[in-house]
């Protein structure tokens, strides 16, 4: 159903390819630390850039440092490529992640991430979480002051709701939103509506989580039979088909992984397809 009229999207000035690669993977086990191979790490990230992705996301958080760290290294700041991370999530010594929209601990980590993925102006800067005991507005007002002086070239929301979406609208222009998406999990059917709406890119985390996926994989399976695909690969190309804006972002340290993800681009659903999963999550 895509064509090459939908197979990308427009943040800010620079065009990216609709599937891109979440680098929260590159860190040790539990998103902390330094992977076991840390060139393997950064091949990936090659890889995917040589394979045609121009958008990848990380965080100050995965790590901590670390993604943002091995991404510099990696490719540094190309101009065709859409290098998002995010702040506004800290991690404690047990590995849970701890909302902290503080307006100076995000002006501190903005210079710390600058630092680590090697450039003077991050492309694509996300509010991570929003944090129950900082005022939304004054958390989103230090992203756009951030913007103002130069900092970030564009601004992005994750894990909020239509609310704080339009709240954030009124203090910066946002250019896109991250909130939790895929086959089973629809609870932010809502944001995308509005994102698609709005032109606001949408951003679905864990699009290929295994549960969510298992929880519709006789249908999944069945389609990707059809397809000479995998369920992953379906699930990602659904994804794409849901609405312009969708802007997948599965990540792995494999390459051989990488490789099958990318192939979901490949996968043309049929209108009845994505009819039955969509039917499916509802």
């Amino acid at each position: 159903m895509r064509n090459d009229t939908t197979e990308t999207f427009d943040i800010g000035e620079t065009r990216v390819n609709r599937l891109g690669f979440g680098a929260m993977r590159l860190c040790g086990e539990g998103i902390i630390g330094s992977p076991a191979d840390e060139e393997t790490a950064r091949e990936v990230v090659r890889r995917a850039v040589d394979s045609g992705v121009s958008f990848i996301d990380t965080a100050d958080s995965y790590g901590p440092g670390v993604s943002e760290r091995l991404v510099g290294e990696a490719i540094g700041d190309p101009e065709d490529v859409v290098v998002a991370t995010k702040a506004g999530l800290l991690r404690n010594r047990e590995g849970e992640w701890l909302a902290h929209g503080d307006p100076d601990y995000i002006r501190n980590q903005v210079l710390a991430s600058r630092d680590r993925l090697r450039t003077d102006t991050i492309d694509l800067y996300q509010f991570h979480r929003p944090d129950p005991d900082t005022p939304f507005e004054d958390s989103v007002a230090t992203f756009a002051e951030l913007k103002d002086e130069g900092l970030v070239e564009q601004v992005g929301l994750s894990n909020v709701s239509v609310e704080q979406l339009e709240i954030a609208r009124e203090h910066v222009e946002i250019a896109t939103v991250q909130n939790r998406y895929n086959v089973d999990d629809r609870s932010s059917a809502d944001v995308l509506e509005v994102c698609t709406e709005n032109d606001v890119g949408f951003i679905p985390w864990a699009p290929i989580d295994a549960d969510d996926l298992e929880s519709h994989g006789d249908l999944l399976d069945e389609i990707a039979d059809g397809h000479d695909a995998t369920r992953r690969q379906v699930a990602l190309a659904w994804l794409l088909e849901r609405s312009p804006v969708v802007l997948p972002i599965p990540g792995t340290s494999s390459p051989e992984h990488l490789a099958s993800n990318l192939e979901a681009r490949k996968v043309s659903l049929s209108d009845e397809d994505v009819r039955r999963l969509t039917d499916a999550g509802t």
